[in-house]
């Protein structure tokens, strides 16, 4: 993939994609390949390198937490927490700054996704899309520029599903952020990708250009087939 992309994984029920989204993001090893990353290798590294090095992933069901209001899921989500470090903790001024400098962070974050109006309510009262959307806002608050995101529009109605993917655009284009995408729901998310890989059985069968890439017979068949 290369940079300021939207790329987007298909294949039928049991192809793999979540699998491929579990090994690049460090939930499961590999039992062969490699796993590249800005030229670094992170073939097999635990979650957390993984997010540290800059690759951040959202999931099928969102794991928020869902007492705590958006704007505190956002900002338990920063990674540079000076409270973290006992010689920082003991200087006042120094993570109160941190803190505000945080806050600031996760409210342009919110009015970015269109969540600033919910900043104080508890997650769980979210409708499912506000819950991608928190998700994917979690991912942000990483700074990471490749962010992998499960099924972002599954459960979602059409009117914000094509919002979320807007949203994916804009940040594409004015944040330089990478996307690889999992999404079933191609009717909603062709317009929107600059680039498709399709999977069958564990393996790649098709990438390329998002309308020859569905019309190859290989893919046709798969989804035929499933």
């Amino acid at each position: 993939m290369g940079e300021k992309t939207v790329s987007i994984l298909i294949g039928p029920n049991g192809s793999g994609k979540t699998t491929l989204i579990n090994v690049i993001s460090g939930f499961y090893r590999p039992d062969s390949g490699k796993v590249q990353y800005d030229s670094t290798d992170i073939t097999g590294w635990p979650p957390h390198l993984v997010y540290k090095s800059g690759v951040a992933r959202t999931f099928q069901i969102p794991a928020l937490f869902t007492k705590l209001t958006v704007l505190e899921n956002l900002l338990v989500a920063e990674k540079k927490n000076p409270g973290e470090s006992f010689d920082k903790a003991l200087f006042k001024r120094f993570w109160v700054r941190k803190e505000e400098a945080a806050v600031e962070k996760a409210a342009s974050i919110l009015r970015t996704l269109g969540l600033m109006r919910q900043a104080n309510t508890p997650a769980y009262l979210l409708s499912g899309g506000q819950m991608k959307l928190l998700e994917m806002g979690r991912a942000l608050m990483s700074d990471s520029k490749l962010l992998l995101l499960d099924e972002p529009v599954s459960g979602v109605n059409p009117t914000l599903a094509h919002e979320i993917f807007s949203k994916i655009i804009k940040l594409r284009d004015e944040a330089g952020i990478t996307f690889f995408i999992v999404e079933h729901r191609l009717d909603i998310a062709m317009k929107y990708v600059d680039h498709m890989t399709a999977m069958a059985l564990g393996k790649v069968i098709a990438s390329g250009h998002p309308e020859h890439v569905v019309g190859e017979a290989k893919v046709v068949e798969a989804y035929l087939g499933d």
